[in-house]
């Protein structure tokens, strides 16, 4: 099935590609999470316009991109969250608390769907995330989960 993916998708395509999966993976994954829509002749015009939402958003040169991801690499953001009493978190940090609190510490404006957590921050401490910032430069974050 051809589809168009609305949203980058890591392992499969940036937001505006068409590709080809099975029919299951876009009926039960891809489009019930809104991350694509069905191929149809009409899509071009939709794909044009995802590209130059992502022009747009997208960090312009691989040196820009290179200075970001040591401005980032090098400073522990912190991030407070609501927690019990055993440093649980109740629900999970997201990408738009970590785009927000690398914000609030200085650091560049991040689009929250560059932001990649490999598993659920669910708990206060140390932690890190996944920023892509170009197609070849990815930066680590650091993160400092306090109860707050």
């Amino acid at each position: 099935m051809k589809v168009i993916l609305t949203h980058e998708v890591s392992g499969l395509g940036a937001a505006g590609d068409v590709v080809d999966v099975k029919d299951g993976y876009a009926r039960n994954f891809l489009f019930r999470r809104g991350l694509a829509t069905a191929w149809t002749k009409g899509g071009q015009k939709q794909v044009d316009a995802i590209a130059k939402g992502r022009e747009v958003r997208a960090v312009k040169s691989f040196e820009d991109a290179q200075s970001m991801k040591g401005s980032l690499e090098a400073s522990t953001v912190r991030v407070a969250a609501h927690a019990g009493a055993g440093g649980r978190l109740f629900g999970a940090v997201s990408t738009a608390d970590i785009a927000a609190a690398v914000k609030a510490a200085g650091g560049p404006a991040l689009d929250k769907r560059t932001i990649e957590v490999p598993t659920p921050i669910k708990s206060v401490g140390s932690h890190t995330a996944l920023v892509r910032l170009h197609p070849e430069v990815r930066a680590t974050v650091a993160l400092d989960v306090v109860a707050g």
